[in-house]
């Protein structure tokens, strides 16, 4: 299956998932941005950022996994968010840390937690219509691992 052909199956996990590729992004780009300022509050939550950015990696990425060398305790972690809910209430957490940087001073740490709330309302729409939690082939996720076995 494309990725075209996964975005039209109107699954909101699917789209959650590619959402959440673009968090991975954004949230480096503005940690490290934002990590430059004079700021010591921006600063944590800067590190925090880009910390987030990293773990999303290999929470959307499961073919990751297999490949880096990571250790059984981080696997046991990613493993728990294999569910919309779960993925949901993940990515809700890692958006409410970045919302607090409003109470320091507005940022562009803003537009890493607006997609990652974006990312949470996609998942927990795809559990409330009762879809099932699908990962989108491109980015190792069903049909994937048993190309690499």
């Amino acid at each position: 299956m494309t990725v075209m052909e996964e975005l039209r199956t109107r699954n909101f996990s699917l789209y959650g998932q590619w959402i959440g590729i673009l968090s991975i992004l954004i949230c480096l780009a503005v940690g490290i941005a934002t990590i430059f300022t004079f700021n010591v509050g921006l600063i944590i939550f800067s590190a925090v950022c880009i910390a987030t950015g990293l773990t999303i990696i290999f929470v959307e990425v499961p073919f990751l996994l297999r490949v880096c060398p990571i250790s059984g305790n981080f696997e046991q972690f990613v493993q728990k968010f294999n569910n919309n809910i779960p993925r949901g209430f993940f990515y809700l957490g890692l958006a409410l840390i970045q919302w607090f940087t409003l109470f320091i001073r507005g940022s562009s740490l803003i537009v890493a937690a607006v997609f990652l709330t974006i990312t949470s309302a996609c998942y927990f729409l795809a559990a409330a219509k009762k879809q099932e939690f699908t990962t989108s082939t491109a980015l190792g996720g069903q049909g994937m691992a048993q190309q690499i076995i």
